[in-house]
């Protein structure tokens, strides 16, 4: 059982740096002038923009020179290196891959592409597989509830990815070839800028990977396909922007990208192709100098078929299409104190499959209002959220938050929410196992924080407790059965103790357990964390990191388990002039042999473990017009 978290696992290497009193520290490199930006804005936390040190909530973001400056080969490489962040993979390069969020479900985080949701109708979660990180412009993480403002499945947090746009600039030229271990190739192009009231950008990107085999595969009569998987992919963005009078622009944008994954499931060469693609028309409109309306239509469309026989003829084809269709009316009234924003969000989801689902539709109401205020030391944030939805009804949810600074530097602050998830097709009306009278999970969670913030530090905690309601299991249909506490505490910050040098890292401890029996979550550790350094030397910049959790469980009686793991990267880069820049990764420099995900479980003891890469790098050339 694990009724208090174990300490047992805690990782050596980093326990003794987080707890030195200038960590608590976040893992990305960061910028060259040695200083932390205190003017940052982010607007996924309160859906209008603010600056980070008036956030309440608890928030990472990644902007694109950290993106860059990493060098991780995807953006599940970059998210398992936040706070509060892990995940789990079904073996190499566009394979299946799972974010857990504060120790909550996969399934628990609403994901948003430039403001509309990607979440797949069917399953619940994300193909974060397939968004090539070349093709983004910043990354907001915002752990905690937050249903009140974004509607269902925000349990555990949100996610929000901005594409990159153009600016109000001459058009500039960006691209960059990479190669690397397993025959990866990389290739990635794009224009942007500005002219007069219209900003512009295209990007496109392809990726194509011989890999590694998925699964590591013992079965001495070779009925499993057990050759490398491949993985290639080809992305395309735009954006388009004019500004017909100052106060009112029109905008529109497209993100489509085409990915074919192989696997392993028998002696032939099975293989996933997936689409996903969305498109907006957005509306800005500042009608008065306290009234700004945002008005955003937009559809997505995720196309995903899998080949297990020699033709689709046979019954190894099967093909899954979700088209979400979402219309979003923002407006923010500036108020004597503070800022009240109302909003009318609507969500229309159609599910194609050769998969006969009892019902092939749904659609959601969702009606929000929320206030946020600065008072001299104090900051307070309130909101509320009606959801109605066609198929579970209506569902109310609410937010408020408290924060107080005692000194320019030091803030505290105070949150609770409410939240829920809504049962995806597959849990409702997947042929012979849905489950049609699913109601629901539920979740309150209040949370702490202390923070420090300068020009040279900045360090904080987070304590959470989150109790999860009418959480689905499966017996073997999906029935609302469960209930989950999760409480643990998450350190994180940055310092620069001499010019040029960066130190980074966080670390979260957390008891995710099944309220019942006490045991552990699925896949999910009860410590883990990342710890980084960074050296600027004249054109050199030069960075090492090391990331490891504790051990984890395959299934939710804990008799299957994933050991502890920790990996260390090296990361370096060399600017050859203002335009050109030469990057090189190394991961997992050690080769050390570790597991995220295993097919162990009570109908499969023997089953074997997913792969993950051994000692690989990747060096990339990359051309800035400035």
């Amino acid at each position: 059982m694990h009724k208090t978290i174990s300490r047992n696992l805690l990782l050596p290497s980093l326990i003794g740096l987080l707890y030195s009193p200038a960590i608590f520290i976040s893992p990305t490199v960061f910028a060259a002038d040695n200083a932390i930006s205190l003017d940052e804005m982010v607007v996924t936390a309160n859906r209008i923009p603010q600056s980070r040190e008036s956030v309440l909530g608890d928030v990472t973001v990644i902007d694109q020179e950290e993106i860059e400056r990493q060098g991780a080969g995807s953006i599940t490489d970059l998210l398992r290196l936040q706070p509060g962040v892990e995940i789990s993979s079904n073996g190499g390069a566009g394979k299946t891959s799972s974010i857990y969020l504060r120790g909550t479900n996969a399934d628990h985080i609403v994901v948003l592409l430039d403001g509309l949701r990607i979440n797949s109708a069917t399953s619940g979660t994300t193909a974060f597989e397939n968004i090539p990180l070349s093709q983004i412009e910043k990354i907001e993480i915002l752990r905690g509830p937050a249903s009140s403002l974004y509607g269902a499945d925000a349990i555990g947090g949100v996610i929000h990815i901005f594409t990159k746009r153009g600016g109000d600039t001459p058009p500039k030229l960006s691209a960059a070839v990479g190669v690397g271990s397993y025959g990866s190739k990389r290739m990635d192009l794009g224009i942007s800028g500005g002219w007069s009231d219209t900003r512009y950008g295209i990007n496109v990107s392809s990726l194509d990977t011989q890999s590694f085999s998925a699964q590591n595969i013992t079965d001495i009569t070779k009925t499993i396909d057990r050759d490398n998987d491949p993985y290639r992919n080809f992305t395309i963005s735009s954006y388009l922007e004019h500004t017909f009078v100052p106060g009112h622009s029109l905008g529109v944008q497209f993100f489509q990208s085409k990915g074919r994954s192989y696997f392993d499931g028998s002696n032939f060469n099975n293989y996933g192709d997936q689409t996903q693609q969305r498109y907006a028309i957005s509306s800005h409109n500042q009608f008065t100098s306290f009234w700004l309306s945002t008005l955003r239509i937009g559809n997505g469309m995720d196309d995903s078929t899998s080949f297990s026989k020699p033709s689709k003829s046979t019954t190894g084809y099967s093909r899954f299409k979700t088209s979400q269709f979402q219309y979003s009316w923002q407006n923010d009234f500036t108020l004597p104190v503070g800022t009240l924003t109302v909003a009318y969000d609507r969500l229309e989801q159609y599910v194609n499959s050769t998969t006969k689902y009892t019902l092939r539709e749904r659609e959601n109401n969702g009606y929000l209002a929320s206030y946020l205020a600065n008072v001299d030391q104090h900051t307070f944030q309130a909101s509320v959220r009606v959801d109605d939805n066609s198929q579970y009804g209506t569902h109310v949810t609410g937010g408020v938050g408290y924060g107080y600074h005692f000194t320019p530097e030091w803030r505290a602050g105070f949150n609770f929410g409410s939240a829920f998830k809504a049962p995806t097709f597959n849990q409702l009306y997947f042929p012979n196992f849905g489950n049609a009278n699913l109601q629901p999970e539920q979740s309150n969670n209040v949370d702490v924080n202390l923070r420090y913030e300068n020009a040279k530090l900045r360090a904080g905690v987070t304590f959470f407790d989150n109790h999860v309601d009418n959480l689905i299991a499966y017996a073997p249909n999906p029935v609302n059965i469960n209930k989950a506490e999760i409480m643990g505490a998450t350190f994180d910050g940055e310092w620069h103790p001499l010019e040029r040098w960066t130190v980074r890292g966080n670390f979260t401890i957390q008891s995710p357990e099944d309220a019942k029996t006490g045991n552990l979550l699925a896949r999910r550790g009860s410590e883990h964390g990342t710890f980084s350094l960074l050296h600027e030397w004249g054109k050199f910049t030069l960075g090492a990191e090391v990331n490891g959790s504790s051990l984890r469980y395959n299934d939710p009686a804990n008799k299957f388990n994933m050991a502890g793991y920790v990996l260390t990267n090296l990361t370096a880069d060399f600017r050859i002039t203002p335009e050109w820049k030469l990057e090189a990764r190394a991961n997992n420099i050690f080769d050390k042999n570790y597991v995220l995900a295993t097919t162990k479980g009570d109908f499969s003891p023997n089953g074997p473990d997913y792969n993950t890469a051994g000692t690989n790098v990747f060096v990339s050339l990359r051309y800035q017009m400035k």
